[in-house]
């Protein structure tokens, strides 16, 4: 008769722990808290967490600068969950290695990573029989890009070494051990798409695809991509990845046959709007406390920061836009920003709170810095030139490309540290006439650091040029939580108000 597993998985949950937008201050159907509702506690199950579970919310900003001396949330919900296995995230670093250890120690779960060391309780292995009789290895690891994104003071005592090495060895003991069915977490994604096996990585950050061709575990629980996935399978390895946010969670069934073949069945499951009772007794009221904190002012600005018409804010510049690449220059340390604003902006009053630039900075994009020269500047400018459109008043509008078949403001840029002029009159893509440096026209050949989100990073709206340059930072913090740490630290904010870009129409 074939032994059964079935494993509950969560990944990248990012201090989503409650069922809360976070810019609305309404409840919404996400969140560990209802994640928790539909997992089982029975016989022969695992509940696993796959990393990132410590930082990114405005709950976590809340709880590591107000309740830092509190109990640890996250370990506090988990043991309410049952959860059995725990590998680390790359971003479960960012408060340090006593905030690591306060996590792990307070949690009933085993921490697995292979790949780290310096930590305390962390385990490269477990081995254990369900109460089928049924022998489970399992192993951990976390992306070794950790050792080139952290804080070095963060990474004090510790050392992470290649996931990919750490997890070979752990497979074969897992296997000395007599484990019939194996198991990596990995807080790592695949380098290739899962469905089409197209490239999606050179770098090694990501080892997902190679661990499962290489190698030969049964299950690969992934991670650290934010990327969903779910019942694929590489190479006889039954792979699956779970939506970031606790937006929802992975389902998977297992089954061993008497010939010790493992079959399995993964599916992405949504967290639903029914929250866990006693997860939401514990978390709803460091929730008010967190709403109140939410919408106190947290700093100043000099001054408003409010919107206008999308035409007016493109071609006579947004300080929305000016504040944030002011606070992607300052993290990333660029000679140059592109930023971009969503379709529905909100904006800041003079007394800043985090629900206001939650709101206003609705993306979770992360910072990239590249490398680039005039022409590939040039050609970016021209895509965001394509914006303008004038009428047969000889008025400035937005051009009907960037309107239908769906609204795509997002898709323009924002430059701030050359000064720019278009003219509009001209043909598409030959409409950037100016593309000036320090007050210098730039020099073909001169390179330039410039920073930018990580999806136009990708060449994602029409940026293409940007995909062939040449990285020089990843930062791997998300940038509305960069905005917020650059208000808390400066308290008193002075706004960029330079025009950037001319328009000639």
């Amino acid at each position: 008769m074939d032994k059964k597993l079935t494993i509950y998985y969560t990944s990248d949950v990012h201090g989503y722990y409650s069922p809360m937008d976070y810019a609305t201050g309404k409840r919404t159907a996400s969140g560990l808290a209802n994640c928790m509702s539909g997992f089982s506690n029975a016989a022969n199950t695992l509940i696993i967490d796959g990393g990132d579970i410590l930082q990114g919310s405005p709950l976590t900003c809340y709880l590591y600068s107000k309740r830092k001396n509190g109990e640890c949330a996250a370990a506090k919900l988990m043991n309410i969950a049952g959860y059995d296995f725990v590998t680390l995230g790359n971003h479960d670093f960012n408060y340090g290695k006593h905030e690591i250890e306060k996590y792990i120690g307070e949690l009933n779960a085993r921490c697995l990573c292979a790949n780290v060391e310096g930590i305390a309780n962390v385990e490269k292995t477990a081995v254990i029989t369900l109460e089928n009789g049924l022998k489970v290895g399992l192993t951990g690891a976390t992306t070794h890009y950790v050792s080139m994104w952290e804080k070095p003071e963060n990474l004090e005592g510790i050392t992470v070494s290649d996931a990919f090495e750490a997890v070979k060895q752990a497979l074969n003991e897992l296997k000395s051990q007599g484990a019939v069915i194996t198991i990596c977490i990995y807080h790592g994604g695949f380098e290739n798409d899962v469905a089409t096996g197209k490239k999606l990585s050179s770098t090694d950050e990501n080892q997902g695809c190679r661990i499962c061709e290489e190698l030969d575990f049964d299950i690969l629980l992934a991670g650290h991509q934010h990327m969903a996935a779910e019942n694929a399978v590489i190479n006889n390895t039954f792979t699956c990845q779970p939506a970031d946010k606790a937006k929802q969670y992975i389902k998977m069934e297992v089954s061993v046959g008497e010939d010790k073949r493992v079959k399995a069945v993964s599916r992405l499951m949504d967290a639903g709007s029914k929250t866990h009772e006693a997860a939401e007794r514990y978390i709803m009221p460091i929730e008010e406390d967190n709403a109140k904190w939410l919408d106190t002012p947290v700093g100043h600005l000099d001054i408003a920061l409010l919107p206008s018409s999308y035409i007016d804010m493109a071609e006579n510049g947004s300080y929305i836009a000016n504040f944030f690449n002011q606070v992607q220059l300052d993290a990333s340390g660029a000679d140059i920003s592109a930023t971009s604003l969503a379709n529905t902006v909100k904006g800041f009053n003079k007394d800043v709170t985090i629900r206001d630039i939650v709101s206003t900075y609705i993306f979770p994009n992360t910072l990239k810095t590249v490398l680039v020269e005039r022409s590939i500047l040039k050609k970016a400018l021209e895509r965001s030139a394509e914006y303008f459109s004038i009428n047969n008043d000889g008025r400035l509008s937005v051009s009907g490309a960037f309107l239908k078949p769906i609204e795509q403001h997002f898709n323009f840029d924002y430059i701030s540290g050359i000064d720019v002029t278009v003219d509009a009159r001209r043909a598409l893509g030959d409409r950037v006439i100016s593309i000036k440096y320090n007050g210098c026209e730039l020099e073909d050949g001169k390179m330039l650091k410039l920073c930018l989100n990580n999806y136009r990073a990708s060449g994602a709206g029409g940026y293409d040029v940007y995909k062939s340059c040449q990285t020089v930072r990843e930062q791997p913090t998300e940038i509305a939580e960069m905005i917020i740490e650059y208000v808390l630290r400066h308290g008193s904010i002075t706004v960029d108000r330079t025009r950037w870009l001319k328009v000639i129409y």
